[in-house]
């Protein structure tokens, strides 16, 4: 759930404002239906009525919708949108959409459940010959040089005052993927394709591929740099690579394990797999490097996941085992207790009366278990 700073960070994104209010233009015709995934404030929604569309349908599971509600009135449009506050994925459509726009996106296309939405509204939404916004995406990678992007996450673990081994804590930082904003002078080669989300076609929400680099100048290479241009619609787009004008995106550093001397010719090799897996993706880089030409030294070898950088205790994982028998806490009771009760006849007051009464030790008043119901009714509740 972004802030409301951060949708503000968004609209003060010129690049990326321009390139999709420019899309609109150029696809919304007068009486067209336009479905707006994930419309935040309802900037896509508002502009979509000013085109000439007929009908507007803006999804939104998060509360932000009511400022996109606001906003809808302020342009006078209140009475063409249909505001949808739930996922796209639980919403039953009346009619198909000639335009179907999103920025379901974190640094990379790849993230959380955004391309799996994506597809699913391209199935169920999008009349024939409609037209999907954003339309491909492409995903490129680099060896870097960034020793102050490194230091930043392993120098608390390298060199702290109290003079304690830390080595487990930077094994696991060096296996994390972080957002940052690169130049063009520290990339030690030329970018390579990874590869493309064609949202017109995608049913696969995976994506592998091997990478291979051969190094144009000598430097430290720390690291892997991906980013992504879009097109939006043919013409229309895009960059988020470091050579391209700043954009709320950024990009995606993937650490090596250690920084390694690298030589102009030097030969790099990545093997790059993203799986999505629950709610998110889970990356998995391997790298070898070859020796410089006409040096005897080992080849070197990094198997790195984020799985490697997850923090995970032993009893939590203990109760996520397949022998596990599990029995439920007192905070469980409650939970289970408020399902029971949340039946479609009793009000959210009376059910916290009665949780106060069933649990005196948890709810001293009505009004604290009311709080912990509004919750819980907010999430599982219609």
């Amino acid at each position: 759930m972004y802030s409301l700073a951060a949708y503000g960070g968004m609209i003060a994104d010129r690049v990326r404002m321009k390139a999709y209010a420019e899309a609109l233009r150029r696809t919304v015709k007068p009486g067209a239906v336009v479905m707006d995934i994930g419309t935040g404030p309802g900037i896509w929604a508002v502009l979509a009525c000013e085109l000439g569309a007929s009908r507007v349908i803006a999804i939104e599971p998060d509360s932000i919708i009511q400022v996109a509600r606001e906003v809808a009135a302020s342009n006078h449009c209140s009475e063409k949108i249909e505001f949808i506050e739930k996922m796209s994925t639980r919403f039953e459509p009346t009619c198909q959409a000639d335009v179907i726009v999103s920025d379901l996106r974190g640094v990379l296309p790849l993230a959380g459940q955004n391309i799996p939405a994506v597809v699913d509204a391209r199935r169920r939404f999008l009349a024939p010959r409609g037209v999907l916004i954003p339309r491909r995406d492409q995903v490129w990678a680099v060896v870097v040089e960034a020793p102050k992007n490194y230091q930043q996450w392993v120098e608390p673990w390298e060199q702290n005052v109290l003079k304690q081994d830390l080595s487990s804590a930077r094994r696991r930082a060096v296996s994390l993927p972080q957002a940052v904003r690169m130049t063009p002078d520290q990339l030690l080669a030329k970018p390579k394709l990874w590869t493309t989300v064609d949202y017109a076609t995608i049913e696969d929400f995976d994506a592998q591929g091997e990478l291979e680099w051969t190094i144009e100048r000598s430097g430290t290479g720390h690291g892997i740099l991906l980013w992504f241009d879009t097109d939006l619609i043919e013409d229309v787009g895009f960059s988020t690579s470091p050579s391209a004008p700043e954009t709320i995106y950024g990009s995606l550093f993937f650490p090596w394990q250690d920084p390694v001397s690298l030589a102009t010719g030097q030969n790099v090799c990545v093997q790059l797999e993203a799986k999505l897996v629950e709610e998110d993706y889970l990356w998995r880089w391997t790298t070898h490097i070859e020796s410089p030409s006409g040096m005897h030294r080992s080849p070197i070898h990094f198997v790195q996941s984020t799985l490697q950088g997850a923090v995970l205790s032993l009893q939590a994982l203990h109760k996520q085992a397949s022998d596990h028998v599990p029995h439920l806490s007192d905070e469980g009771r409650i939970q289970l207790r408020i399902l029971e009760m949340m039946d479609g006849r009793t009000s959210l007051e009376d059910i916290a009366r009665r949780l106060a009464a069933e649990f005196p030790t948890r709810f001293t008043r009505w009004q604290q278990a009311l709080s912990c119901l509004g919750n819980v009714s907010q999430k599982l509740g219609e």
